[in-house]
């Protein structure tokens, strides 16, 4: 009954493994993901930090939307979110948390950019043929 258990068990992060693969081919491309992180202390009103953007790359769309994909990963008592005002999503991006109320606050802003135009074109490479 323990073997059968674990089994099923199994089948939904198995399932799960295959949903989040993404297949390469021709149409992947070239992504990195850039990171901003920071941490903050008890009633810390705001702090905020910078994305650089990659030079030749655009904020690459989330897999089937229209939206960037990025991520915030926060810990603590904190609101944080990508600042509308300072990120235009080209050039600028800003992530911002505003006050911490516990002990202490951490927060990670995360973008993922394709980089797929700043790569040079893939080379052919025909076999010559000698009469």
């Amino acid at each position: 009954m323990k073997r059968s258990a674990l089994f099923v068990g199994m089948i939904p992060v198995f399932l799960f493994s295959l949903a989040v693969a993404q297949p390469l081919g021709e149409s992947s491309s070239a992504t990195t993901e850039t990171t901003c992180n920071f941490g903050m202390g008890k009633n810390e009103a705001r702090q905020s930090c910078r994305i650089p953007v990659p030079a030749g790359c655009v904020v690459a769309k989330l897999p089937g939307t229209n939206k960037p994909w990025a991520n915030i990963s926060k810990g603590g008592v904190t609101t944080c979110r990508f600042n509308d005002k300072e990120t235009d999503w080209k050039t600028r991006i800003t992530g911002t948390c505003g006050r911490c109320t516990t002990s202490h606050c951490s927060a990670r802003f995360a973008v993922v950019f394709d980089c797929s135009a700043s790569l040079p074109p893939p080379t052919s490479q025909v076999p010559s043929r000698t009469p």
